[in-house]
């Protein structure tokens, strides 16, 4: 595969992306571009590399062995471009959108702590839950910083996202009041054996928690709750957790639901891995405070420590968390 003096980054990003999603119309709606324009960069890419990169039928898209070979190639090329045009951007004043699920919790605790270090710095709150339907707003550059398990991501999108580790987030279970286990101060993991949880399963935008509650539950004898369409809001998420009657995988750190009781989860612990997430490139003043905050207060309140005694946590999350991204 002859390899041309230079190569148009935006060539090799519609290129990651079609390999992402293996789907054309998909990716062209990822990058916003007409499909008819993202086949023809395609096919440019393939006439300057001499080679084709997909086997393409009316049924299937798939990677051709020069196509897989160039993909970790294009990925850190994109992800170096990315690096300079920060390393050369001026950090901005505008109003930092950040998105924090809920007004609780590790998420909002830094923003409130950034907000006190930085008082001339406008960081303004979005209350959506969900780092994977975040993530894509934070590529498109619709949001500037999000919460959330980095591990759970897409590749595609971790290529375009950085990343620090700001907590080992203990998990709870929301359980109703009257329940049998609603009476012990904390729940072994083993006693959910025959319980059926709800991990938001059927939210696209919540895909890395439910992802992490079936890698917890699996072999575990603990059912996910069916798929139900997405929650939006908090006023409706109680609404839908009595009527539903369900029992709740959470994190320690969760809101009120009446009637119900929030119990630590232990034998092990099992740990949920927050990351601040932003994408890559982008220099602003309120960024800098909430990294700053995180440190902080990771340092201070112990966060990044792992509880004593036996925990969970994959292996996966656990080596994303050792380092930035």
């Amino acid at each position: 595969m002859p390899v041309p003096r230079d190569l148009d980054p935006r060539l090799l990003r519609a290129f990651t992306t079609v390999a992402d999603e293996l789907h054309f119309t998909r990716a062209a709606a990822r990058l916003y571009v007409a499909q008819q324009a993202l086949s023809r960069d395609i096919r440019r890419l393939e006439r300057e590399l001499g080679t084709d990169l997909f086997d393409r039928t009316t049924r299937r898209v798939a990677l051709t062995e020069d196509g897989t070979r160039l993909l970790p190639y294009a990925r850190r090329v994109l992800a170096a471009h990315d690096d300079l045009a920060a390393a050369f951007r001026a950090p901005e004043d505008r109003p930092l959108l950040v998105d924090v699920g809920v007004p609780i919790g590790t998420a909002h605790t830094a923003l409130e702590e950034a907000r006190r270090r930085a008082p001339d710095c406008e960081l303004v709150a979005r209350f959506h839950s969900g780092l994977t339907g975040a993530a894509a707003e934070l590529a498109a550059g619709r949001l500037d910083v999000s919460f959330g398990r980095f591990a759970g991501l897409p590749a595609s999108l971790r290529s375009r996202l950085a990343h620090q580790p700001v907590r080992f987030e203990p998990m709870a279970v929301l359980l109703d009041a009257g329940h049998p286990l609603a009476a012990r101060p904390a729940v072994p993991l083993s006693a959910l054996a025959g319980e059926t949880l709800y991990a938001a399963a059927g939210n696209p935008h919540t895909a890395e928690w439910t992802d992490l509650a079936a890698r917890l539950f699996a072999g575990r004898g603990i059912a996910m709750a069916e798929p139900f369409p997405e929650i939006d809001g908090e006023a409706e998420f109680l609404r839908v957790v009595r009527k539903q009657g369900w029992s709740v995988l959470a994190s320690v750190e969760f809101i009120d639901v009446p009637g119900m009781v929030l119990r630590p989860v232990t034998d092990p612990v099992p740990l949920s891995p927050i990351s601040l997430v932003w994408r890559r490139g982008l220099r602003h003043t309120g960024l800098d405070a909430l990294r700053t905050a995180c440190r902080e207060l990771a340092a201070g309140r112990g966060w990044l420590r792992r509880p004593d005694g036996p925990v969970w946590l994959p292996e996966e999350d656990a080596a994303v968390m050792a380092q930035l991204g």
